[in-house]
Protein backbone atom coordinates (compact mmCIF):
# COMPACT_ATOMS: atom_id res chain seq x y z
CA UNK A 1 0.00 0.00 0.00
CA UNK A 2 1.18 3.52 -0.78
CA UNK A 3 3.11 5.14 -3.62
CA UNK A 4 5.15 2.97 -5.97
CA UNK A 5 6.36 3.04 -9.57
CA UNK A 6 5.15 1.56 -12.84
CA UNK A 7 7.67 -0.19 -15.07
CA UNK A 8 6.23 -0.12 -18.58
CA UNK A 9 6.69 -3.51 -20.28
CA UNK A 10 4.16 -3.05 -23.10
CA UNK A 11 2.94 0.30 -24.35
CA UNK A 12 -0.73 0.93 -25.15
CA UNK A 13 -3.19 3.83 -25.52
CA UNK A 14 -3.94 3.98 -21.80
CA UNK A 15 -0.28 4.70 -21.05
CA UNK A 16 0.24 7.43 -23.68
CA UNK A 17 2.17 10.29 -22.09
CA UNK A 18 2.97 8.26 -18.97
CA UNK A 19 6.68 7.96 -18.23
CA UNK A 20 8.36 4.74 -17.20
CA UNK A 21 8.91 4.69 -13.42
CA UNK A 22 6.00 7.10 -12.80
CA UNK A 23 4.58 6.95 -9.28
CA UNK A 24 1.00 5.87 -8.65
CA UNK A 25 -0.98 5.10 -5.50
CA UNK A 26 -1.73 1.53 -4.42
CA UNK A 27 -4.36 0.77 -1.77
CA UNK A 28 -4.55 -3.03 -1.85
CA UNK A 29 -2.13 -5.65 -0.58
CA UNK A 30 -3.27 -8.28 -3.10
CA UNK A 31 -2.23 -8.52 -6.75
CA UNK A 32 -3.27 -10.38 -9.90
CA UNK A 33 -1.25 -13.10 -11.62
CA UNK A 34 -2.39 -13.08 -15.27
CA UNK A 35 -2.26 -16.46 -16.97
CA UNK A 36 -1.53 -14.66 -20.24
CA UNK A 37 1.61 -12.57 -19.69
CA UNK A 38 1.06 -10.78 -23.02
CA UNK A 39 -1.74 -8.80 -21.33
CA UNK A 40 0.68 -7.14 -18.87
CA UNK A 41 1.44 -3.48 -19.65
CA UNK A 42 3.16 -2.42 -16.43
CA UNK A 43 4.81 -4.19 -13.55
CA UNK A 44 5.59 -2.98 -10.05
CA UNK A 45 8.06 -4.28 -7.50
CA UNK A 46 6.96 -4.50 -3.88
CA UNK A 47 8.83 -7.42 -2.38
CA UNK A 48 7.81 -9.31 -5.51
CA UNK A 49 7.15 -8.21 -9.08
CA UNK A 50 3.47 -8.14 -10.05
CA UNK A 51 1.28 -6.95 -12.93
CA UNK A 52 0.03 -3.45 -12.12
CA UNK A 53 -1.71 -2.65 -15.45
CA UNK A 54 -3.21 -5.09 -17.92
CA UNK A 55 -4.98 -4.51 -21.24
CA UNK A 56 -6.71 -6.63 -23.84
CA UNK A 57 -8.41 -4.85 -26.76
CA UNK A 58 -10.83 -2.42 -25.07
CA UNK A 59 -10.56 -3.87 -21.55
CA UNK A 60 -8.12 -2.27 -19.09
CA UNK A 61 -7.30 -3.04 -15.49
CA UNK A 62 -5.07 -1.37 -12.92
CA UNK A 63 -3.98 -2.65 -9.53
CA UNK A 64 -3.51 0.93 -8.32
CA UNK A 65 -6.04 3.76 -8.06
CA UNK A 66 -5.66 6.26 -10.93
CA UNK A 67 -8.06 8.67 -9.19
CA UNK A 68 -5.68 8.82 -6.19
CA UNK A 69 -2.48 8.99 -8.28
CA UNK A 70 -2.11 12.72 -8.91
CA UNK A 71 -1.18 14.01 -12.37
CA UNK A 72 -0.18 10.55 -13.63
CA UNK A 73 -3.57 9.14 -12.71
CA UNK A 74 -5.40 12.11 -14.23
CA UNK A 75 -3.48 11.63 -17.48
CA UNK A 76 -4.42 7.96 -17.50
CA UNK A 77 -8.09 8.79 -16.87
CA UNK A 78 -8.02 11.35 -19.72
CA UNK A 79 -6.50 8.67 -21.96
CA UNK A 80 -9.28 6.28 -20.97
CA UNK A 81 -11.97 8.89 -21.71
CA UNK A 82 -10.41 9.51 -25.14
CA UNK A 83 -10.32 5.75 -25.86
CA UNK A 84 -13.98 5.20 -25.01
CA UNK A 85 -15.07 8.22 -27.09
CA UNK A 86 -13.81 6.50 -30.26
Amino acid sequence: MGWNTLRIVRQNELLEGINDESYVYFVHSLYPIPLDRSLVCTETDYGTTFASTVANKNVFGTQFHPEKSGEVGLKMLRNFARIVKK
